[in-house]
């Protein structure tokens, strides 16, 4: 591969369409689209500092890098992309991207970043802001915090562990999810959702796992959880109790105890909903 070390590059399409390039120790400065189309690059110890620097791209590795505020869209329509040990600043970070890999990157202001991407492996990832995660599918999430709404909507085949999420609506929308040990604060949780486990969790929230279908529980605390299960088909094992549900549609909710019980939609049939009430070791 090409060396390239210790430069910096301007003007609008500064290493377009570049091919076997190592940049090192280098800032990508004023300039729209450095590394547009390019292909089998490799980035160390470098700053990407305007807009659109990753766009159409195959065969990426970046490396020990900072993307700062104005490298907004930074990483837009690649194929093969590896980032490990990254500070990135701007939002709109990643879109449509197949075949991503995060290893130790911090986000720090990720609004509307993650979109519709495909085969996603993240680990030790730090997530702040908005609509993270949106439309993608094949993902594998392993040491995630995140601080931020409507993460995850409309995701397929997810499978998330240690996770810290202070997330409102969570996992709407989605299909094939399980998340191990982890604790997610937030609203509504997984609505219009199919296939959801949760193993070994901690939850709260307001308005819980309703409209969803086949959305599984197991040996998880559900804390300051209300008006939890309406309109959902539901196999729950809760250690500890649950403060209210609410109609859900069928199925089962083993827990220590529900505060209250609520039936209050006449086309529900209570009776295909088991519950049992049993002491637990939370």
């Amino acid at each position: 591969m090409e060396l390239k070390q210790g430069q910096v590059f301007t003007g609008e399409r500064a290493l377009f369409m570049s091919r076997d390039l190592h940049i090192k120790d280098s800032m990508f400065n004023d300039g729209e689209s450095p590394l547009k189309e390019s292909h089998n690059i490799r980035v160390e110890h470098s700053s990407f500092q305007w807009k659109y620097p990753l766009w159409y791209c195959k065969d990426v590795v970046v490396e020990d890098c900072a993307f700062f505020n104005m490298a907004r869209a930074g990483i837009w329509y690649v194929d093969h992309i590896s980032l490990k040990n990254c500070l990135y600043e701007a939002p709109k970070g990643l879109r449509r991207v197949n075949g991503l890999k995060l290893d130790h990157v911090e986000f720090t202001q990720a609004a509307e970043t993650l979109w519709n991407c495909n085969d996603v492996e993240m680990n030790h990832v730090t997530a702040r802001g908005d609509y993270f995660g949106m439309g993608c599918s094949n993902l594998k999430i392993d040491s995630f915090n995140l601080v931020g709404n409507y993460s995850f909507d409309g995701c397929k085949n997810v499978e998330v562990h240690h996770a810290k999420m202070l997330s409102k609506d969570a996992f709407w929308n989605c299909e094939n999810v399980t998340v191990y040990d982890s604790y997610i604060s937030g609203e509504y949780i997984g609505w219009n959702s199919k296939n959801v486990t949760f193993v070994n969790c901690m939850i709260e929230s307001l308005q819980g796992f309703c409209y969803m279908e086949n959305v599984v529980l197991k040996n998880c605390k559900l804390i300051n959880t209300t008006l939890a299960f309406e309109y959902a088909t539901v196999d729950a094992d809760v250690t500890t109790e649950i403060d209210s549900v609410k109609n859900p549609s069928s199925g089962k909710i083993v827990c220590s105890r529900i505060r209250e019980l609520i039936f209050d939609d006449p086309n529900i049939d209570p009776s295909k909903t088991q519950i049992l009430e049993q002491e637990k070791q939370a």
